[in-house]
């Protein structure tokens, strides 16, 4: 099966009776109350999902991410994963010292030791890794609401977070990586997505299965930005389709954990490298990978793959056009494959379809399965935001 990102896969959980020791000694610590990102952040580090990383970035790491995508060793890495300070006491914290990290309710979930506390530039980040300072972008939004001062260190993980939703569908690294194994699949696409699952695809996720042995749909359900659609409501689309449409011994339907940053071409590096963490060989990356409004190009998201060698990122990107179903060909198609005009094509805007659902009118089933357009629809009666 394929490595880990950076060789091993880590593992930051803390059992028996150091954990049970921990968790004493946690109690009396100074804590770091996480927002719904860092929080999300915690848990896919602890589990190995963001491997090589042992914790929050300290100062070294997260500047060389930054300007370079890269990890002080060198390591490929597109994203900061960075810890914020909410209180002055947080903002003094010495290195040595430990902290608790708890959340909403005050429950502590880690324990950190402080490597290192740092300033930052928001408007610096902002423009390198999502390569704007627009307020208007929801990831500059995020970096506005923050502090500037960070803490890094190493964590361990005394206690997951609480989850009461999509229970069956939480499958650690450890557990993807067992189940394909199980299956005897050596080459695993996964796609990634925050939105239900439409004809367009649904036809690039075939295209992936008829060069691999299986597929991972591993739909994002941490953070994402309120026009967004709910990951219930998601959910749903994706059983219903899984059940009539896909061959369910070749496709798994997981949850990925983590919040959405809006970061484009970097935050589909980062897609990508999670991915071979959770057992992938190949991942997709379609139109505006990441994307949001018009911050970025269509096809950035696959040029940026081409800044690295196929080695540094060890997982091999499926690059798609904009999927379509083109009423000359009869069938869906890209740009690459279809020699018809755009008037040809069935392509609806997110929200255009909000509006026809809205309106209490159905896509079109060249653009989405019945069954999803009916699940869209009775969540746009019950006024869930779609």
């Amino acid at each position: 099966m394929i490595h880990p990102h950076g060789g091993k896969l880590v593992d930051c959980t803390v059992s028996g009776a150091e954990g049970e020791r921990l968790a004493r000694e946690a109690g009396r610590m100074p804590q770091i109350r996480l927002n719904q990102r860092e929080l999300a952040d915690l848990e896919m580090i602890a589990a190995g999902a963001m491997s090589p990383l042992e914790g929050y970035m300290g100062e070294a790491d997260y500047r060389s991410v930054v300007d370079s995508m890269r990890l002080a060793n060198g390591i490929v890495w597109s994203i900061p994963v960075a810890l914020s300070a909410k209180t002055e006491e947080e903002k003094g914290l010495k290195p040595g010292s430990k902290v608790s990290l708890v959340d909403d309710a005050g429950r502590a979930l880690a324990v950190m030791e402080v490597a290192d506390r740092y300033e930052v530039d928001h408007d610096y980040e902002a423009q390198m890794v999502l390569r704007t300072t627009d307020e208007g972008h929801p990831g500059v939004q995020y970096l506005k609401s923050i502090s500037p001062v960070y803490v890094g260190g190493k964590i361990q993980m005394i206690r997951r977070p609480e989850h009461r939703d999509f229970v069956a569908y939480r499958l650690a690294p450890k557990e993807t990586r067992v189940l394909f194994a199980a299956k005897g699949w050596n080459r695993v696409a996964a796609f990634q997505t925050r939105n239900p699952i439409h004809r367009a695809h649904e036809y690039l996720q075939k295209c992936a299965l008829e060069i691999t042995d299986g597929l991972l749909i591993h739909p994002l359900v941490g953070e994402t930005k309120a026009d967004d659609i709910p990951a219930e409501v998601r959910m749903r689309c994706y059983e219903e389709l899984m059940s009539k449409y896909y061959p369910r011994d070749r496709v798994v339907l997981s949850v990925f954990p983590a919040a959405m940053r809006y970061a484009g071409p970097r935050e589909a590096i980062f897609h990508a490298l999670v991915r071979k963490n959770y057992g992938c060989t190949h991942f997709i990356v379609g139109r505006d990978h990441a994307g949001v409004g018009d911050y970025y190009g269509t096809y950035d998201a696959h040029a940026i793959f081409g800044e690295f060698e196929p080695e540094e990122l060890g997982v091999t990107p499926l690059f798609f056009d904009h999927a379509f179903y083109c009423k000359r060909c009869g069938n869906m198609a890209t740009t690459k494959t279809c020699p018809h005009e755009n008037e040809d094509h069935v392509f609806l805007s997110g929200t255009k379809v909000r509006q026809m659902l809205a309106e209490g009118a159905l896509p079109p089933a060249e653009f989405t399965r019945p069954e999803v357009a009916g699940i869209l629809a009775e969540s746009a009666r019950k006024d869930e935001p779609l």
